[in-house]
């Protein structure tokens, strides 16, 4: 299958997820299952922008006397009349009577006898239902909640949020080669960190992510710890023994399982041992073994399916780039390459791809911020020719 053939079987399968209530300082990085709508005008009173003095406009230019005061959180309870003023701060009410404000430095005073200038209507004045009226929807749903986000919600006067249920996924490595980091590794042994990093970019883009104990080459062992991130989940990862060799078990041992496949392979490099299907209780994502081939299918593959479960649009969205170096002609599967972008003297996307591209390595991929897409058969680029280019979750 080519890559957008494949992405769309598997998209086929996921579904949003179910909703739960969660507290607002829990809400951080969550999708609204629901709008949030607000539950009194803000702010609920008309306010003072400035630091200074509430006046009535028609008194104004002239000498008045101040008789009271107005502060955040503790109004003047009197009115404004004719010929008086109203001490009034950053954020407090505007007392009955008054319709502006003079700031402090504008003023002149003398024990309760404050000299002011001319003022218009509603100068410094933040009127009632200014930022929002009581009932309007704040944010719809399928919004993800970021710092602003949440502080809107608060303001709207909402203490808990209807999120989408983050997906439960389930990631499994699978090798006699590999050691757990912290470990002695044995002389033929390689630390392992594709877990490692599929679940950290899943927990970015909005899962809860268990990692399963790494297993043997054996269908029996890969089957039990398979079996058990299946009841647990709604998507189990499996990274490697998918391709041709005597010791690549994953597929066998998840065929135990009652794994139907809807993608065997995929026409894109590198990755081509990707695969996905559904088994009883999740459906289930094979990535490759190589670390950086797992991470650029992850981006293609896995965070796509994480979108669908959480509600959001799932297609990735590429930009157009110009290269700054040439590439060679493409071979025939479509081809990411892991590269940096930055934008140009002109204001333009430009874009790089390293040199060695080779899926083994992760160094590279952790100094990549994008990936540029070569599809099948692509003649060589000379530099400034535009490119699709996939922008990278990056700090």
């Amino acid at each position: 299958m080519t890559v957008e053939q494949a992405r769309a079987a598997m998209l086929a399968h996921a579904v949003q997820l179910g909703h739960e209530r969660v507290a607002l300082e829990d809400a951080l990085g969550r999708v609204l299952a629901r709008a949030v709508r607000a539950t009194r005008d803000q702010p609920p009173f008309a306010v003072s922008a400035m630091d200074g003095y509430a006046i009535r406009s028609a008194d104004a230019p002239g000498v008045l006397t101040v008789t009271g005061e107005s502060a955040a959180g503790a109004g003047f309870d009197g009115i404004c009349d004719k010929g008086c003023a109203i001490r009034i701060s950053t954020g407090a009410a505007m007392p009955f009577g008054a319709d502006a404000v003079v700031i402090q430095e504008d003023v002149r005073r003398e024990g309760a006898a404050l000299t002011v200038p001319a003022a218009r209507v509603h100068h410094h004045v933040r009127p009632r239902a200014g930022d929002f009226a009581a009932g309007t929807v704040l944010l719809d749903a399928n919004r993800r909640l970021d710092g602003v986000a949440v502080s809107l919600v608060a303001a709207g006067g909402a203490a808990h949020v209807d999120v989408v249920r983050r997906p439960r996924i389930a990631i499994l490595s699978s090798g006699d080669e590999l050691a757990a980091p912290g470990t002695l590794p044995g002389p033929w042994q390689i630390f392992e960190s594709a877990t490692f990093g599929i679940a950290g970019l899943a927990r970015q883009w909005g899962a809860h992510c268990q990692r399963l104990a790494v297993e043997k080459d054996d269908v029996e062992a890969i089957a039990r710890a398979a079996g058990a991130g299946l009841r647990d989940s709604d998507l189990l990862v499996v990274i490697g023994g998918a391709s041709v060799g005597d010791h690549d078990h994953a597929r066998p041992a998840l065929m135990k399982l009652g794994l139907s496949l809807a993608v065997e392979k995929v026409a894109v490099r590198p990755g081509k041992p990707t695969w996905f299907g559904t088994a009883p209780d999740a459906m289930v994502l094979g990535l490759p073994g190589n670390p950086a081939s797992a991470l650029v299918c992850a981006q293609l593959f896995l965070k796509p399916l994480v979108r669908a479960m959480l509600g959001q649009p799932a297609e990735p969205v590429f930009q157009r780039a110009r290269l700054e170096r040439p590439l060679p002609a493409n071979g025939p599967r479509e081809h990411y390459l892991r590269a940096r972008w930055h934008g140009d003297e002109e204001g333009r996307l430009a874009v790089t791809a390293f040199e060695d591209q080779d899926s083994s390595l992760i160094s590279i991929f952790a100094a990549a911020n994008a990936l540029i897409r070569l599809p099948p058969d692509q003649p060589a680029q000379d530099a400034g020719a535009l490119v699709d280019m996939l922008m990278l979750d990056t700090p």
